[in-house]
């Protein structure tokens, strides 16, 4: 398994946050570069990179910067999505902690691609102690002139996890509730105040330098033909080194566990993963034997790659409790807009609890495969897809364990 880091390179260094630092091992030397290039000439490198969305989705970064309009007479806008509220998620917070002046860099020179002059970070609201980092970063970013012609301003949440969806994120940066919005009829960008704007996660923003400064080639050389480069994947549950490791896109599951994990704790068989978060569908152990690490093996295996998020369970983990606490999530977090998300979270997580509490009869279970049905497809966003998802593949996988509970 080769080392890759793209970006992780600085997260070693000793006050790696900092803007000496991040000068000293080659920090802001892509920025240098933009003037040789026209904007959409860096929206053309972009797009032949590959780079993909690495907030969830993985939709192509170059052909969502390609929607922002090149000559308009409204302002253009870039929000930075770093609500990370995904539970098993904690990439983003990294390239914060350890390398801020990376992502500053990505969002300069993102801007100047889409001929933006302001760029908001939305944060989520329990990322206090990162903002402090982040704010810190942008202080010297201003004292030494790097944002003379591109102001960048820390936005920071109420704590909704819902805010992570693009659309319910410009909501609430416009002062309303975050609810997501209607999809449009054909591609559009996103609209901040009725302007054009860019949304992309925070690891996205902060692969542009790298892109720019060694060219499309050379992040493509990373990964597989249509998962290019590398991700930041955080790993936890019931292993021996948690924590986040880059590695390229196309690494095969159980040996980046073993790797980089150090395998499952005290020596216990693996029972389970789930890869991407928990919005993804759980994986048995045995379907995770040959999988690899990229959108279409996983999506291939009825799962996704999501956000990188790996939640490893052991023999020992009861799939009924690890499915309550999901749902006890997912409950507290649906934003109440759709009806079949509103009743179905909170439906689908009082029968579970009936199930653990003993109470529960056959026909619950069939009930949740019902809920599922309702809940998937028929809402504005993918939150209640997500829980259909949840429901069914742990149903479906580890069956016995909920008929063993009722009645």
């Amino acid at each position: 398994m080769r080392e890759c880091k793209i970006v992780s390179k600085k997260f070693h260094l000793q006050n790696s946050h900092t803007l000496e630092v991040s000068r000293q091992n080659g920090g802001y030397i892509a920025l240098e570069k933009i003037k040789e290039c026209t904007p959409t000439q860096i929206v053309q490198i972009i797009k032949e990179s590959g780079l993909r969305g690495k907030g969830g989705g993985g939709a192509s970064a170059g052909d969502k910067w390609e929607l922002m309009p090149q000559d308009s007479e409204k302002p253009s806008f870039l929000a930075v999505n770093c609500d990370e509220s995904e539970p098993g998620t904690f990439k983003d917070r990294q390239i914060i902690s350890y390398d801020p002046h990376l992502l500053i860099e990505g969002i300069l020179i993102t801007c100047y691609a889409i001929k933006a002059k302001h760029a908001y970070i939305y944060i989520r609201g329990e990322y206090k102690e990162y903002q402090d980092i982040l704010q810190g970063a942008i202080d010297e970013a201003y004292d030494a002139g790097l944002l003379n012609e591109c102001d960048i301003t820390i936005h920071r949440g109420a704590g909704a996890y819902i805010c992570g969806e693009k659309s319910a994120l410009l909501e609430s940066m416009e002062g309303k509730r975050g609810h997501p919005r209607l999809k449009p009829k054909q591609k559009e960008p996103e609209w901040f105040f009725g302007n054009p704007t860019l949304v992309n996660n925070v690891e996205t923003i902060a692969s542009v330098p790298f892109i720019l400064e060694n060219g499309a080639n050379a992040y493509r050389s990373y990964g597989t033909e249509k998962s290019p480069g590398t991700l930041l994947f955080a790993m936890s549950g019931h292993i021996n080194t948690p924590g986040v490791y880059e590695a390229e896109f196309g690494t095969n599951m159980l040996e980046y566990i073993e790797n980089y994990g150090g395998g499952v704790k005290n020596g216990k068989k693996l029972k389970a993963i789930i890869p991407g978060g928990v919005s993804c569908g759980v994986l048995t152990a045995e379907e995770c034997e040959g999988l690899t690490l990229d959108y279409e093996a996983l999506r291939g295996a009825g799962s996704s790659l999501g956000t990188g998020g790996m939640i490893v369970m052991d023999e020992d983990t009861s799939m009924p409790e690890a499915l309550k606490n999901i749902l006890e999530f997912y409950h507290e977090e649906s934003c109440g807009q759709c009806t079949p998300c509103r009743e179905g979270s909170g439906w689908s997580d009082k029968i579970v609890g009936k199930i653990l509490d003993g109470q529960g009869k056959k026909e619950d279970l069939e009930k949740l495969f019902e809920l599922a049905d309702s809940m998937n497809g028929k809402t504005i966003c993918v939150f209640a897809p997500s829980i259909s998802t949840v429901l069914v593949s742990f149903i479906t996988k580890f069956r016995q364990e909920f008929e063993a509970l009722v009645s």
